[in-house]
C-alpha cells in the first residue's frame, strides 16, 4: 500500500533589517498623526478650560490617564515605559495647553530638577533658583506656578530648611516624588589622582562620607548650594571633584570617575511639589495619601502626649514625626506631622478637628497622593 507523499509548507523569507525599518518608519508616522490629532483636542480642552477658570495640570487627571492605559495594555511594552511615554505625551499636550513654570533647585542636572521632570514630563518650563528659599518665593509670588523641594532623605533625614520655609509659605503640598539617588564622582579627568577637594550639597557629603574617607581621604570636603553647583564648579578646576547625577556629568561635559559612591544602596529622596491653593487646589482622594502638618502645643507636661491620643482614637495611623525649634527662645517647638489619609474620610476628618483643638498653633500644609 502506498501513501501520497505529505505536502511540504515552502518556507517564507524572513523580513529583512531594511524591511524592517519601512515598517517601523511607517508605524511612526501614524503615530505621528494621532499624536497630533491628540494635540488639537487638548488645544480645545485648553480653550474650555480657560473659559470655565479650571486649573490646566490635574496631577490626579494624568494619574487616572496613565493608570488606565497601564491596565489596557498588552505588551511587550512594560509598564513602567508607557506610564514614562504617556507622562511625555500629556507633558507635550499640556504645554501647549499652558506651559507650566516649574521652580527647583539649580543649576541644569540637579535631582531637584530630576525629580520635577517625573512629575510633570520633559515639556515643563523648568526655573533654576538657587536655594529652596528661592523655590519658595518664586512659587509664592506666582513668578512659577509650582515648586519642587527636597524633604528628607531615607539616609540623612529631613531637609531641615525645607521645614522651616514651610511654616510661614502660603504654598501648600500636592504631590510628592520618591527617586533613588545615586551619587557619583564627576570630573575633568577619568582618574582619582590629585583631587584636592570634593565639593557638593551638605546632604550629599553626608550621605557619602564613608567612600570618600576610604577612598580620597586627605580631599578637603566643600559644601555647596546644590550638586549640580558642585559639578559646574568641578568644571572649572582639574583638582576638584563633584558629587552629582549622571545627568550633571552630561550638562557639564565632566568624567564619571565612580559610580553610584552612596553608602547606602537604597538611597532615596523624597521631593514635595508645591503650589498656591489658587493655583491648584487639594486632590481629591486617592487609594493612597498622604495628610501633612505643623503644629504646636502648650509647654506643659503632657502636651506632645496628648497629640497622639486623636490619631490613636480614630485609627489613624502616623507616619512621621519631626520637632523644630520654635526660635522664640522659650525652648519651644513646632511638630511636623505626616499621618496616612485624606480629610474627606470620615476618621481622618475627626482625628484632626480634635487635634486642632489640643494645638496651640495648626497648619495643614497638604494632602497628597503617594506611592504605596
Amino acid at each position: 500500500m502506498t501513501h501520497a507523499p505529505t505536502p511540504m509548507n515552502t518556507p517564507q523569507a524572513s523580513p529583512d533589517l531594511a524591511d524592517l525599518r519601512i515598517q517601523i518608519d511607517q508605524i511612526d508616522q501614524q503615530l505621528l498623526s494621532l499624536l497630533n490629532q491628540r494635540a488639537l483636542v487638548a488645544e480645545r480642552v485648553g480653550e474650555v478650560k480657560k473659559r470655565e477658570g479650571t486649573p490646566f495640570f490635574r496631577p490626579d487627571r494624568v494619574a487616572q490617564v496613565i493608570e488606565k492605559i497601564q491596565t489596557a495594555n498588552p505588551g511587550p511594552l512594560k509598564g513602567g515605559h508607557v506610564a514614562a511615554i504617556w507622562r511625555e505625551i500629556m507633558s507635550s499636550c499640556l504645554a501647549l495647553e499652558s506651559p507650566q513654570r516649574v521652580a527647583v533647585l539649580g543649576p541644569a542636572g540637579t535631582f531637584c530638577e530630576q525629580a520635577a521632570l517625573e512629575f510633570f514630563g520633559g515639556a515643563a518650563d523648568i526655573v533654576y533658583c538657587a536655594n529652596f528659599d528661592e523655590v519658595f518665593h518664586s512659587t509664592a509670588s506666582g513668578s512659577a506656578q509650582f515648586g519642587v523641594v527636597g524633604v528628607e532623605n531615607s539616609v540623612e533625614g529631613v531637609v531641615t530648611r525645607s521645614l522651616d520655609l514651610f511654616l510661614h509659605t502660603p504654598t501648600h503640598v500636592v504631590g510628592e516624588v520618591s527617586l533613588l539617588v545615586r551619587h557619583n564622582l564627576l570630573r575633568t579627568s577619568n582618574s582619582l589622582e590629585g583631587i584636592e577637594a570634593v565639593l557638593a550639597h551638605p546632604q550629599a557629603l553626608a550621605q557619602c562620607q564613608a567612600w570618600l574617607s576610604k577612598h580620597l581621604p586627605h580631599a578637603e570636603r566643600k559644601p555647596v548650594s546644590s550638586n549640580a553647583e558642585g559639578a559646574r564648579l568641578a568644571a572649572t578646576n582639574p583638582a576638584w571633584a563633584g558629587i552629582a547625577s549622571e545627568r550633571a556629568a552630561s550638562q557639564f561635559g565632566l568624567h564619571i570617575v565612580s559610580h553610584a559612591i552612596q553608602d547606602d544602596a537604597y538611597n532615596r529622596t523624597r521631593f514635595a511639589v508645591i503650589c498656591l491653593p489658587q493655583t491648584l487646589g487639594t486632590p481629591p482622594p486617592s487609594a493612597h495619601d498622604c495628610t501633612s502638618l505643623i503644629v504646636s502645643v502648650p509647654n506643659q507636661p503632657g502636651a506632645v502626649h496628648d497629640l497622639l491620643v486623636p490619631l490613636k482614637n480614630h485609627g489613624v495611623s502616623m507616619t512621621r514625626f519631626e520637632s523644630r525649634p520654635a526660635r522664640t527662645g522659650q525652648w519651644e517647638y513646632y511638630f511636623y506631622i505626616d499621618i496616612n489619609g485624606h480629610p474627606s474620610q470620615p476618621h481622618v476628618s475627626a482625628a484632626l478637628a480634635e487635634l486642632r483643638g489640643l494645638c496651640a498653633f495648626y497648619k495643614v500644609l497638604g494632602t497628597y497622593p503617594v506611592t504605596p
